[in-house]
């Protein structure tokens, strides 16, 4: 497991003059979505979160990118061209070009390649599931692929560190996407090396009990959000309960360290469903209010308490910003739990799909030509 020694400022991602000269080339990284298990909501200014989180990094669903660089004459401007699955994807350009030109100062060489990204999710698009993460996270990868070709001497601490920085510039949550299993994003007293600009591998070992722990994404509306979470980080600045729910994520963050630590499966129940429900009550308490989860998730909900109850199995829930719940159990109640789900879940999802996965080890790459 990877030991920070010291924290790194954003002034120590600044790149320097190379003394290497490369023509073109090409790089393929792939890098997995992630979900918070404490959850991040609201932000500062560039990019860094009002609270901690720390999240399962998933195995599964994941991006994969291909980045084909050719050098350039004029310097002047950021150039590329984006295929999504093969095809143009225009719509996507102006996030990618935002992305570019907030890491800029850290990475000013790209202004002398023409980019190729080529990129695609082994999940469905419309799926419902956010691709922010593990789309921004595989880009940072093949960047600082490129930035390594030029600087050879660069060490592997400094490679992750910066490639999770500057995948937090292209959405915060991306940051955690780079390594894994749990990933901890944001400063907390009782995690060390612990940074905003940056995730950080959990420190300490992880108990047995969360060995490859299972997540089951059931689909239960896959259309677009009616609110983005860009708004919906943004409507913490006013919100009334916004300090004390700051403070929860830390006081939650230190109690989910020493549960991981001990295998407490019960106490995990107990936090990481709350914190789904927090998350979706800042969100309906905000104003303007929302409400993004779906009568089907409460259905599921429901449904996992009482099977829980039943049968004695810590399976509990999660949720991102969205009406999608995922499913959290341990590996060794996998055929009771998927049993379960194929019975009593599935006709709550759309057109009864949902998606198998586990915890992963972050980032990898494919291709290095």
């Amino acid at each position: 497991m990877l030991k920070l020694n010291f924290m790194r400022t954003e002034t120590d991602f600044i790149s320097k003059s190379f003394s290497t000269t490369i023509d073109n080339g090409t790089f393929t990284w792939s890098a997995p979505s992630n979900i918070a298990l404490v959850k991040y909501w609201g932000k500062k200014a560039h990019q860094i979160p009002a609270n901690p989180s720390i999240s399962f990094t998933l195995n599964a669903c994941k991006t994969i990118t291909k980045l084909s660089y050719s050098a350039k004459e004029d310097n002047a401007n950021f150039s590329f061209d984006l295929l999504f699955e093969g095809q143009p994807k225009e719509d996507f350009k102006p996030k990618i070009q935002k992305f570019l030109e907030r890491i800029e100062t850290y990475c000013p060489y790209l202004k002398q390649y023409h980019l190729k990204i080529d990129t695609q999710n082994t999940f469905p698009h419309s799926s419902g599931i956010a691709s922010s993460a593990s789309g921004m996270a595989a880009l940072a990868m093949n960047i600082m692929s490129l930035e390594k070709a030029l600087h050879p001497e660069m060490t592997d601490d400094y490679f992750f560190q910066k490639a999770s920085f500057l995948a937090r510039l292209g959405s915060g949550s991306a940051c955690r996407s780079i390594k894994g299993e749990v990933v901890v994003w944001g400063n907390h007293a009782e995690i060390e090396g612990s940074s905003d600009l940056y995730g950080v591998e959990f420190p300490t070992t992880i108990h047995a009990n969360f060995k490859n722990y299972q997540d089951t994404i059931l689909l239960v509306d896959k259309g677009e959000k009616q609110v983005s979470s860009t708004v919906g980080h943004d409507l913490m600045h006013n919100h009334p309960y916004a300090e004390r729910r700051f403070q929860q994520a830390h006081e939650n963050l230190s109690k989910l360290k020493t549960v991981l630590e001990t295998g407490d499966l019960n106490a995990f129940v107990e936090i990481v469903e709350s914190e789904a429900l927090t998350l979706h009550a800042m969100m309906m308490t905000s104003m303007p209010y929302f409400i993004l989860m779906k009568p089907n998730t409460l259905e599921i909900i429901n449904r996992i308490w009482e099977f829980r109850r039943s049968s004695n199995i810590s399976v509990c829930f999660t949720l991102d910003a969205g009406a999608n719940v995922h499913v959290l159990y341990p590996e060794n109640d996998s055929a009771k739990v998927l049993q379960f789900i194929k019975n009593e879940l599935v006709g709550y999802c759309q057109n009864g799909q949902y998606i198998c996965d586990e915890l992963g080890a972050g980032s990898q790459l494919i291709i290095d030509n």
